[in-house]
Order: C-alpha cells, then sequence, then structure tokens
C-alpha cells in the first residue's frame, strides 16, 4: 500500500471542513451518517448547538470548541434580542448548559471561558464581535494544525507506516487536523509509506471517518479491527502511532478515544514510537493528572446495536467508557502548534504552554 504523491497545491489535502459559519447558521457536517451519505445540519441556537455536540453530530475536541465558539454568537444574539440591558445575565446559564454537552473534551469549556470573557466587555449588540472572535478561533486552529503536521511529520522516518484510532482529522478540527494532520503532512513529504487505521469500536470513527476523510483526499488507508492493532506491531509492519487528544493533563497524561492506552501499552512492547498530536488549547494545567480527568460514560446501546440492530441477548448489560487515560510514561512525544515534546513532564508541558507559538 504505497501513498502517491499529491499534485502541487499551496497546502495539499486541505479541503474538508466539518464546522463553517453560513448565513447565521453553524454549518455542520452530519458525522452520524458518514461514509453512506454527506449531509449538513444546520443550527440557529445555542440549544441547537449543544444538542449536536451531545449527539455526536460534531466531535473531536477542537471542532467540539469551535462550534461552541459559533453557539456563543446565536446565544447572546438571541439573549440581547430578549433584552438588551440584561442579555450577559441570562446568557451565563446558557453557557454552562453548553458546557455540559460532553464533559471530557476541555477545548469545549476553553472556547467557551475565552468567548464569554469577551463578551463581559462588550457594550451594546455583542453579535459582531462575537462572530469575529469566533472566527478568530477557527482560523486559528486551522493555522496550529498546519503547524502541528509540519512538526509532527519531521519526527517520522521516510518509509515509514503509522496507526491511527478514532478520528483526529479535519472532520474532528477546524481543519486538516490533529494526527491526521502529520499524516498529511508526512504523506506530503513523502515519509509515510502506508496508513493503518483503526476501526475504533464502538462508534466506528476509524471505519467510518478517518477511512472516508483520507480517501477524499486520495489517501489510501487499510482498515483494521482494534484487537488487531498489536499483531500488526509485532509483524514490524508501523513505526508510530499517532492519535489525538481531549485533554492533556498537567503531567502529559493523555485523554483520548477508548482504546488508546491499550495501543500505548503494545506501542511500549513492540518498540513502536507513540505521539499524540493536539493544539496547546487541549493541555489542561489546571488538571493534575490523568486520574482528575472526567471520563464520560455513553450509553450501552452504543456496545449492544450495530446500526440500530440488537446485537447482544436481552437482559446483557455494557460499560460504554467515551474515552481512556494514557500515561505519560507511555508517550514518546506530544506535538502542539508550539513545538514538540518527548517524554512529557509537568515542567515541559507548562514552558511550552507559556510559550508564544
Amino acid at each position: 500500500m504505497r501513498v502517491a504523491r499529491p499534485a502541487d497545491k499551496a497546502i495539499p489535502f486541505d479541503r474538508i471542513r466539518a464546522v463553517e459559519w453560513e448565513n447565521d447558521h453553524i454549518k455542520l457536517i452530519d458525522q452520524r451518517v458518514l461514509p453512506g451519505k454527506l449531509e449538513h445540519v444546520y443550527v440557529d441556537t445555542l440549544g441547537g448547538a449543544a444538542e449536536a455536540i451531545r449527539l455526536m453530530v460534531v466531535r473531536g475536541a477542537p471542532a467540539i470548541g469551535i462550534t461552541a465558539a459559533y453557539a456563543v454568537v446565536l446565544g447572546a444574539r438571541d439573549r440581547y434580542r430578549e433584552n438588551p440591558k440584561n442579555w450577559r445575565e441570562a446568557l451565563k446559564s446558557d453557557l454552562d448548559f453548553l458546557s455540559a454537552a460532553r464533559p471530557t473534551a476541555v477545548n469545549l469549556r476553553w472556547a467557551i471561558e475565552r468567548m464569554h470573557r469577551l463578551a463581559e466587555t462588550i457594550d451594546g449588540n455583542p453579535v459582531a464581535q462575537l462572530l469575529e472572535e469566533a472566527q478568530r478561533i477557527h482560523s486559528e486552529d486551522i493555522a496550529a494544525n498546519h503547524r502541528i503536521g509540519e512538526l509532527g511529520a519531521a519526527l517520522i522516518e521516510p518509509g515509514s507506516s503509522v496507526l491511527t484510532h478514532c478520528n483526529a482529522g479535519a472532520l474532528a478540527t477546524g481543519g486538516y487536523g490533529t494526527a491526521l494532520g502529520v499524516v498529511r503532512a508526512a504523506v506530503t513529504s513523502g515519509r509515510v509509506f502506508g496508513v493503518f487505521a483503526n476501526e475504533t469500536r464502538p462508534w466506528l470513527q476509524g471505519s467510518r471517518l478517518t477511512a472516508w476523510e483520507l480517501l477524499q483526499e486520495g489517501i489510501p488507508v487499510t482498515l483494521t479491527a482494534d484487537s488487531a492493532a498489536a499483531t500488526l506491531m509485532r509483524q514490524g509492519r508501523i513505526r508510530w502511532v499517532i492519535v489525538g487528544a481531549d485533554r492533556i493533563a498537567a503531567n502529559g497524561d493523555v485523554a483520548n478515544k477508548i482504546g488508546t492506552y491499550a495501543l500505548a501499552l503494545a506501542a511500549r512492547q513492540h518498540g513502536v514510537k507513540f505521539m499524540v498530536a493536539a493544539p496547546i488549547s487541549t493541555i489542561d494545567l489546571e488538571t493534575p493528572s490523568g486520574a482528575d480527568i472526567p471520563i464520560e460514560v455513553r450509553a450501552g446501546e452504543e456496545v449492544m446495536e450495530f446500526a440500530g440492530q440488537r446485537t447482544a441477548p436481552e437482559g446483557a448489560h455494557a460499560w460504554n467508557p467515551a474515552f481512556d487515560i494514557t500515561p505519560a510514561e507511555l508517550i514518546d512525544a506530544i506535538v502542539t502548534e508550539n513545538g514538540v515534546i518527548e517524554h512529557p513532564q509537568a515542567r515541559t508541558l507548562a514552558r511550552l504552554v507559556g510559550k508564544k507559538g
């Protein structure tokens, strides 16, 4: 499986946008129906945006944060229309509601807090200034992903094959992607020979989303069952595991899609390097370690059903954590737009967060 080199473009493989602002609406690719259909959901209220996040119409920590930023614009618009004098006070409860949509992804809280700080300084109609800030958050994320891709690709030996888990691509971000941004940049520079993607049970983000996204860009991909990853490593067929992150604790522990921890253990056993690619906004210095990160537990039906059909016997129960914690000592490199940390520790993470990108 050899990856074809792209045609000359300013930024190759950068066409997909999961979140857009269009005609005073948030326009979202409905990730629940991919790859069978490419459909969009248009959201025009803060509550509708929170529901889209909760139902995983949009998912991935950076994309959730961007969606939330645009949602604050909608919420402030509606509250200002209702009461121009007290819209800020009324908006606070809306922001709490929005923050609760998905608790693990720190970008959600980060984006809401950034928008709220600006809202507190605005006199008069807040929409124009808040929209400008939301669009700035969006464009900053895309620029950060391009830089992450460049820095991460530089770590990969030419001729490598890599394995990804879940979807940390354009569909999970403002555009280009974090883990898949590294893949895109490594393909562009000729460093990556092949891309493997775990199917990522139970929501199949790897098979439904990552495979779709890469094929849309003309990048070949080979799917594997999650349980096949260790054997792939034992056979020496990959050199790097590259994943994103929903939250990085102050000590370098990483919360990411369930199954990431098992991949990190297998990688260490087989001498495969493990990379986490994520924007600085994903690093949460207020959370000391992975043990302090809240882990979302989703409905058991996601495990006991497939495409709406029951696959488990009646009476069976399911435990369905959406994320797990990978300890810092299993991570070879954390790649951000501010730079790369090899073998992450609390002091090096804090220094990186404080560094101007």
